[in-house]
Formats: C-alpha cells, structure tokens, sequence
C-alpha cells in the first residue's frame, strides 16, 4: 500500500474517534516520559494496534498508545511510546504519525528523547539539553521515494528544522523554573548497539554532543511539513569509552528517574506557553 493511503486511513480513522476534540500540540514522549500524559485531562487512549497502518513499539518504557485530551488548556495529541529504526521500521514509516498529526492540525511538535552524551565540555549525565541540530549519521532520510507534495517541496529546507522561536521559548522557561539547560547538537545512530569508544571519539570531530537512535526522522518530516518543532533531551549516561561504566537500557530508565520532574515541568510548561 503506498504512503499516502496509510497515512490518510490512519487520519480518517482517527478523525471519526477523536469527534470534537481538534489537537494543536503533538508531543512525542520518549523512555521513562509516558507519565506526561497522566497529567492530560479527559484524556481518550488509543492503543497504536487499533489504528489502521499506524506502527507498533515493542520497547520497554514506550506504552505504545494514543493520547488525546487537554493539557493546560491545549488539546493535545500524544505519542506514548515512539519508533525507532532499529526496530525494523522504515524512516518514513516512523515519520507517519508526525504526517498524521499534521491532517489532523496540529503545527507544533514537542519531542522528548534520551541520549548518550559525547561532548564531555557541555553535557554530564543527568543534564536536560534543548536539540539546535542535528547530524543524521544514518545514511538514509525519511523523505525519500516519492514526494508527498500536499506536506512539502520535493527539497525542504532544514536550516531550521528546530525552530528559533520555540528554542527562545525553552531557554526563557528554563530560566523561570531554574533548570540549567544545555544546548547542542544530536546525532543520529541506527542503534540498537551502543556505541563503540572508537565511534564516540568519531562524534566529537563531527561536533556531536549527544548521540541517540531517534528523534531525527520525527523532526525532518515535520520540517517538510511546515511544522514548528522543540526537542528535549535528557543525558541518560556518558558515551562508550567516556567512563568504565557498562550500558545497559536499565540504567536509561534508571537516569530518567532522577531528572523527571524537571523534565516534566519543562515539557507541560512549553505547552501551556506555546
């Protein structure tokens, strides 16, 4: 079946479920962030299998379900649980629920990630950090095949794929809830294996400060489709090579635990402000 039929049996579907309820806000909640939408009001919850060609998560921390209620007066539409490549998803099939959120009218796109950090100068474990670019070190793109032209140009520009506005949004709020915001640049691993010492070193010349296995084709579909995107991430552990310690996905979760209330509060707050 081609892309754009997924994508619109999926809107179709969602449309007759969601009735009244008109989300502006997407949010993509990564590991150990599901709990964000505890705090949605009325929300209506839609497992990822009971929407026609929507993909399905298998990882632990990812519910794998839909959320779509108020949030601080924004009806938000919510993704608990996201797709990774390593999965065995193709880029622009993880790109159709960003695609979907769009027909259903949502223009800003909040995501949430955890990553590796790599630059030792400008993050530590623990550190909150607002994504200003990215490097896709992955070798494909979501948006290549055909070009779906009623989301974008053939050849979008992704000169600010993170939008300017929202990243002056994040920093004013970080201020306000005294949360020490790095920033810096993401890049872009197939997973799901770690990194090696050699690859982390390999990073820090391309002028990585994190590294993760998301988020990138998220932001470059919602760039082609004139979406405004912030992402977030928080430092779960330090690269390969960087400490002696061993990383496991238990010790992401584990991280995620000690800085989830700031996280928290930074996300419910971008999206009462935005």
């Amino acid at each position: 079946m081609k892309l754009a039929n997924k994508i619109n049996r999926a809107t179709d579907y969602l449309r007759d479920r969601l009735g009244t309820l008109k989300p502006t806000v997407g949010l993509i909640l990564g590991s150990g962030l599901g709990v964000i939408a505890d705090s949605i009001k009325d929300p209506l919850v839609i497992p990822y299998g009971e929407i026609p060609d929507f993909p399905q998560t298998h990882v632990k921390g990812h519910a794998g379900e839909l959320v779509v209620g108020k949030l601080h007066s924004k009806t938000v539409i919510v993704l608990k649980g996201r797709f990774h490549y390593y999965e065995g998803h193709r880029l622009d099939t993880i790109g159709i629920p960003i695609r979907v959120f769009k027909k259903l009218g949502v223009e800003d796109l909040v995501i949430t990630t955890a990553t590796g950090g790599v630059n030792q100068d400008n993050v530590k474990m623990g550190d909150l950090m607002l994504i200003t670019d990215h490097i896709n070190w992955v070798g494909t793109n979501p948006l290549v095949g055909p070009n779906l032209a009623e989301f974008g140009p053939r050849f979008p520009d992704t000169s600010k794929a993170y939008s300017p506005h929202l990243q002056v949004l994040a920093r004013s709020i970080a201020k306000d809830l005294k949360i020490n915001l790095k920033e810096g640049t993401y890049l872009f691993t197939t997973g799901p294996s770690y990194e090696t010492p050699a690859e982390v070193r390999m990073m820090q010349v391309l002028g990585a400060d994190v590294a993760g296995m998301s988020t990138v084709p998220e932001t470059l579909t919602a760039a082609h489709a004139g979406m405004s995107v912030v992402a977030i991430t928080f430092v779960a552990n330090m690269g390969a090579g960087l400490t002696d310690e061993k990383l496991t996905h238990d010790d992401v979760m584990a991280t995620m635990e000690l800085v989830k209330d700031d996280f928290i509060g930074m996300v419910e707050e971008l999206v009462r402000r935005i």
